[in-house]
């Protein structure tokens, strides 16, 4: 059973985690949001809004709630207490119009070669933009050849990205999109994403490897265990601590 509200979030009940421009309505809007699996809490009482406009880190050990969090934002875990918006709408059909998701776990057949994912993405989405795809291909300098079982783990998530960064979304939700990949290939794909982003979207990325993307970042959330433990503004957040946002997060999470 869906339990969501459908009235839109109070205004005097939000944390707004991210600074919001006068007279803009936050891009995301969470408020109260509780996600329970089994029992077990993934998500408790989480509070937060998030603008367009804005790369935002969304950071925590793993099993802080992060993926959680990222799925019902896109429209695939319907069964929770809280209010989210995404737009103007629920998570649903229609905020899946707005949102590119990227999972943390593989999402295209093995034996897909780059031309024929992308003909895929095509035919599913109406904002694909094909030839967007293709230039993030050459970018990342993947083989047209060879299929995603031939390619490495780091040459299939760059394909994975060249895919989700060439819709014409809003929102961009990246879940873990460097993790498990060499520090060299992190660099090329975190580049690859900021290629032609628009800067009027939104995007946010679930990471632990702070260090990695704590150069692209203008806001960060701090999850643990499942709680909003820190927000804010990149720059305030490590002028007010004296200190980067990694070691703010190791001392934060040890």
């Amino acid at each position: 059973m869906n339990r969501h509200s459908s009235a839109p979030p109070s205004p005097a009940a939000r944390f707004t985690a991210v600074p919001v421009p006068d007279g803009a309505a936050p891009l995301i809007r969470v408020a109260h949001l509780t996600k329970a699996y089994r029992g077990r809490p993934a998500l408790a009482d989480l509070t937060l809004d998030l603008p367009a406009g804005r790369i935002v880190g969304l950071m925590g050990s793993n099993g802080s709630g992060k993926t959680t969090l990222l799925k019902i934002l896109a429209g695939l875990l319907s069964e929770y207490d809280g209010q989210v918006r995404v737009g103007e709408y629920v998570p649903g059909p229609q905020s899946k119009a707005l949102v590119a998701f990227l999972p943390d776990a593989d999402f295209l057949a093995p034996e897909l070669k780059a031309e024929q994912a992308i003909a895929m993405f095509s035919r599913l989405f109406s904002d694909f933009d094909a030839d967007r795809a293709r230039e993030l291909v050459e970018f990342f300098g993947l083989p047209k050849d060879r299929s995603l079982k031939e390619m490495s783990k780091g040459m299939g998530e760059k394909l994975r990205v060249s895919l989700i960064m060439a819709r014409r979304a809003s929102v961009y939700l990246l879940d873990e999109p460097i993790s498990g990949v060499d520090p060299a290939a992190r660099d090329v794909i975190l580049s690859g994403v900021l290629q032609g982003f628009d800067p009027e979207a939104l995007m946010v990325i679930s990471t632990h490897l702070i260090a990695d993307v704590e150069p692209i970042v203008d806001s960060v959330v701090f999850l643990k265990d499942g709680r909003l433990l820190l927000a804010g503004d990149a720059d305030d957040l490590r002028e007010a601590h004296g200190m980067s946002l990694d070691a703010l997060f190791r001392k934060e999470y040890r």
